[in-house]
């Protein structure tokens, strides 16, 4: 009679593992998953070498401004969502404009500071340029040192965008959600 319930021990904490498993295999395929900030192309809003938790839920909602992972052709890449399908993105005198209307950047103004304070302003003259339908504009927060949709990465595909970045969670002394 022992061997009989050491064996179905064994299988009830064999199921358990497996169902433990199974749920950390899909959430970490569907729901969330880690990654890591590479570059400082997002600075400040993320730093080089943070680790991020992205949703995978929303893709289908995803808003003006919010920070996205995207599927490279060998590596991915974190950038802020500008410009929507339909979108007319221009820049001009150092000024994001969306349909022709000016958009606050409240998010660049250390980084605008900072290339004021060096002479310079911190994104070109660009456009305007429309954005196609199925398609998003993405721009680092780091204009001066970030390959985006103006110049390397080109309009961005639904398809291609893995997630929308939801917290950093290391280092631990820096945890905070992402805007």
């Amino acid at each position: 009679m022992g061997e009989t319930k050491k064996k179905q021990e064994i299988i009830s904490w064999g199921k358990s593992v497996f169902i433990a498993f199974a749920i950390v295999v899909v959430v970490r395929t569907f729901v969330f998953a880690p990654y890591i900030v590479d570059g400082a192309s997002m600075e400040p809003t993320l730093h080089d070498q943070e680790k991020i938790f992205v949703s995978k839920v929303n893709t289908d909602k995803i808003d003006r401004e919010d920070i996205v992972i995207i599927k490279g052709e060998g590596e991915n890449y974190v950038k802020r969502i500008i410009g929507l399908p339909g979108d007319l993105i221009e820049i001009r005198d150092d000024q994001l404009l969306i349909n022709g209307d000016v958009h606050s950047e409240e998010y660049l103004e250390s980084n605008r500071e900072q290339a004021h304070d060096q002479g310079s302003v911190l994104t070109g003259d660009y456009g305007p340029i429309l954005v196609p339908e199925g398609h998003y504009f993405v721009l680092g927060d780091n204009r001066l040192r970030s390959m985006d949709s103006r110049n390397g990465l080109g309009f961005i595909k639904k398809e291609k965008i893995v997630g929308v970045s939801e917290f950093v969670f290391y280092p631990f002394s820096d945890v905070r959600t992402v805007q």
